[in-house]
């Protein structure tokens, strides 16, 4: 069984959008903490953006330099899914997005991925130019 299950992701033209969403258990999802990865091949994991907060109504967000102002991390923690709203996408973004939740004791790094031991099962997503 996957902890963190993901769904969205697809192919999609240059400046076109997508939404990922991503739902754990209440065992998996961190409500004080999730993030957003993406790999290419041959390429280490890379941090897209991360929401942390005190779990209630305050949240943060810190997103990497790359898709900041494009991107968007959203939480519904009573439904324990985070979501990736990405627009104005670029071929640059193909990749394969993880959700992520952090290890114990662990704290809410964008740039830090071995800090984070849960993960989604990955969602392709593809930009063409």
């Amino acid at each position: 069984q996957v902890p963190l299950v993901q769904s969205g992701g697809g192919s999609v033209q240059a400046g076109g959008s997508l939404t990922l969403s991503c739902v754990g258990t209440d065992f998996t999802y961190k409500k004080t903490c999730m993030g957003w990865f993406r790999q290419t091949p041959g390429k280490e994991r890379e941090g897209v953006g991360v929401i942390y907060g005190d779990g209630r109504r305050e949240t943060w967000t810190d997103y990497s330099d790359s898709v900041k102002g494009r991107f968007n991390i959203s939480q519904d923690n009573a439904k324990n899914t985070v979501y990736l709203q990405m627009n104005s996408l670029k071929p640059d973004d193909t990749a394969i997005y993880y959700c992520a939740a952090p290890k114990e004791g662990e704290l809410c790094r964008l740039h830090k991925a071995k800090g984070f031991g849960t993960w989604g099962q990955g969602t392709q997503v593809t930009v063409s130019s």
